[in-house]
């Protein structure tokens, strides 16, 4: 499993419409007619939270399996500028202590076939460690925007699925996320056709499309995402170490990203109650360095509890006799 992958941009579809906002929480209702005045009475409004790719893999799932449903894709940060931007791209199983070997076997093998009917097929030149959100498929929203409440988000949509990785410490209270820092080079160095890793997986060299990551670091605890000049040489040695003729890179550019790391994914279904309303949420998040190996497969698992919310939200509540 040394190639490396992306989704590749549909031809021919309506693209996504992309919107910047710094309005607060309590303006965040009146683009709900903007947002929504097309759409038929009895589709349900769904939010996404992250735009990595779990969270735009997650859209995409939930587009295809969903009917009626409108997304759209609320973050603060959209690509170049987030983790998945940052991260060498390389399909490697990663194991989740507090999730179950059979589990993490499906979804390494649902994103595994995903990918690879992606790398045979016609757009398989455009692939590479790039990713490219998949949301042109079918339509939506991307809104640019910072959420500190899920709460924000009501009424303006019926379901909100939680994919905001760190994000969760403040927005789930989720005490058991924690970043793990890691530092990477991208250089310019395109005789390096095949990538070369140390048996710890924390010197590596992964060529892809544009340009040649190295790495890396792994810093428990870490929120700097500055980049630290003594890890940028300590990084460059190592690596040219294994391959020496990496000593001729040129255009070295340093990059930090923040793995969202737990001891398992978090993929489960939460029915936030105040003061008598209701919002439920799907959790999809906690993937650590192991997101490009297994998006797809916990998309598809967390689409189908978004498609079990909407049907309960369809569902009429039986009237109690007396």
């Amino acid at each position: 499993m040394g190639s490396s992958f992306a989704f590749p941009l549909s031809q021919g579809t309506r693209p996504a419409r992309h919107c910047k906002t710094s309005f607060g929480a309590r303006d965040f209702g009146g683009f709900q007619d903007c947002f929504f005045r097309d759409r038929p009475m009895d589709t349900a409004r769904i939010a996404v939270v992250g735009a990595g790719v779990v969270g735009l893999s997650t859209a995409v799932c939930i587009s295809k399996l969903v009917p009626q449903c409108s997304v759209t894709i609320i973050s603060d940060k959209f690509t170049p500028d987030t983790t998945s931007d940052v991260a060498a791209g390389m399909l490697i199983p990663h194991t989740y202590p507090d999730t179950p070997i059979h589990t993490q076997k499906q979804w390494f093998r649902e994103t595994f076939n995903h990918l690879f009917a992606i790398a045979n097929s016609a757009e398989a030149g455009d692939a590479g460690v790039h990713l490219v959100s998949g949301i042109k498929g079918s339509g939506g929203w991307m809104l640019t925007r910072r959420i500190d409440d899920l709460w924000e988000l009501y009424p303006s949509f019926d379901i909100v699925v939680n994919c905001s990785g760190l994000g969760s410490r403040q927005l789930a209270g989720d005490s058991k996320i924690f970043p793990v820092r890691g530092q990477v080079l991208q250089v310019q160095a395109p005789w390096v056709e095949h990538f070369i890793r140390d048996g710890s997986g924390l010197t590596y060299i992964y060529p892809g499309t544009s340009h040649v990551t190295l790495g890396g670091t792994r810093q428990k605890g870490d929120w700097n995402l500055s980049p630290d000049a003594e890890n940028s040489r300590e990084i460059l040695s190592r690596c040219c170490a294994l391959e020496p003729s990496l000593h001729g890179a040129c255009n070295i550019r340093e990059k930090v990203g923040l793995r969202p790391y737990r001891p398992g994914v978090r993929l489960q279904t939460e029915l936030l109650a105040r003061d008598g309303r209701r919002l439920p949420v799907v959790h999809h998040y906690g993937h650590g360095s192991g997101g490009i190996s297994v998006h797809w497969g916990t998309s598809l698992e967390a689409a189908r509890l978004v498609s079990e919310c909407v049907h309960a939200l369809r569902t009429p509540i039986p009237k109690s006799k007396l």
